[in-house]
């Protein structure tokens, strides 16, 4: 997935990517401020263990503020400053009593037992935290090395033409889910597809795989965009047949196919139940490409069938192709408002595709106030 890119930093010190190829989401002052205080938290408690200890009576105690301290350290700190962590409020605990109190009673020797106790744990719980982060990263990139392998990130420029993409997936930490996009340069012309597969997770990814991989061939091996749109629709009966359940009979994948043939100012178009694509004029002028007759998704030919028609539209020099699923034209705000990007962009110019989708992203997620709901998928091709 273009790979809308969340890139936060994980406890590790590592970037995580959320999404791929898009803008990315820098931490804040906020989360910044508030890990510097988490490192300066632990020799804070321990220091004021000790102020405790001495300024009250014997009958009171500063271990809860000693024990504290390793077990905050344990999650945040590396091995050897939970370690060092530990073995400090162990030498503060010893020097307090040596020091001031000059007597190890039993009250003394229990609250000694028990921070070393709670120290030894901090260690522990350090040790599997950390295992837990290393086989949370092996996740991470093998879950990355999947979406470069089923959505790949199109080239900047193919045929002339200038070419950007995103992915934002709804859920935090996702890398892949049932949105899909791909560009193919062809003896017949750059071709594209941007599709929305019914449902989420494996069975969802399961089936863009069938689609891109059915798209990558038709387009090369087919005359025509609607004979495109037929192998595609062949490829999900075929998927359909193979799997067992619901999906076997309810499945289907929304999409737009749209060819530019090389040295023609147009653009042809095959939508099955898609989003409507926009021209973006490069005068600020905008056009909502609709289907001179409605269609069918993908997957659905058994509810009808009638030829596939693909309509065709100038496209000059300096304009911009944006195709989108779902998740951009179905994102609400609050107050249930969608956005609406044809009214958002109408009268607006871009330098180039990708400015345009970062501004997108950057709308709706202000839109929405925190995120889509659902995955985000967007291709933007202009021609210079």
């Amino acid at each position: 997935m273009t790979c809308a890119d969340r890139t936060d930093t994980d406890g590790g010190g590592r970037r995580a990517v959320g999404q791929r190829g898009g803008q990315r989401h820098e931490a804040g002052p906020r989360p910044s401020r508030a890990r510097s205080f988490v490192r300066v938290l632990p020799p804070l408690l321990i220091v004021a263990g000790a102020i405790y200890d001495y300024m009250t009576l014997s009958t009171f105690t500063g271990v809860p503020l000693f024990t504290a301290a390793p077990l905050i350290a344990a999650p945040f700190f590396s091995p050897r400053g939970t370690l060092l962590t530990g073995l400090a409020t162990v030498a503060v605990v010893l020097g307090v009593h040596l020091r001031y109190t000059r007597s190890y009673n039993t009250d003394s020797i229990t609250e000694l037992i028990t921070v070393v106790t709670v120290c030894i744990l901090a260690c522990f719980i350090n040790r599997v935290v950390r295992r837990g982060s290393e086989q949370l990263t092996s996740v991470r990139e093998i879950a990355e090395a999947a979406q470069h392998a089923v959505l790949p990130e199109p080239a900047a420029h193919i045929a002339g033409l200038q070419i950007a993409a995103r992915y934002e997936a709804a859920q935090a930490g996702a890398f892949i889910g049932g949105d899909l996009y791909a560009v193919q340069d062809t003896p017949h012309g750059v071709r594209l597809v941007v599709g929305d597969v019914r449902g989420k997770g494996m069975g969802a990814v399961a089936a863009v795989a069938v689609v891109i991989g059915a798209f990558r061939e038709a387009a090369e091996q087919e005359a025509t965009l609607e004979a495109v749109a037929q192998r595609l629709e062949r490829a999900l009966a075929r998927e359909g047949m193979r799997r067992h359940g619901l999906d076997e009979y309810e499945g289907f994948t929304t999409a737009v196919l749209a060819e530019i043939p090389h040295g023609d100012g147009v653009v042809r178009i095959v939508n099955r139940g898609h989003p409507e694509p926009l021209l973006l004029g490069g005068d600020g002028a905008l056009r909502v490409l609709s289907s001179p007759e409605p269609a069918l998704p993908l997957g659905m030919g058994d509810l009808g069938t009638w030829p596939d028609r693909a309509s065709e539209v100038a496209f000059p020099g300096g304009a911009t192709l944006l195709l989108y699923t779902d998740g951009l034209s179905e994102a609400r705000n609050a107050q249930g408002e969608f956005y609406d990007p044809a009214k958002r962009l109408a009268g607006r110019m871009f330098p180039g595709p990708d400015p345009l989708l970062a501004t997108l992203t950057t709308e709706v997620r202000r839109h929405t106030g925190s995120g889509t709901t659902d995955d985000m998928a967007l291709l933007a091709v202009r021609r210079p």
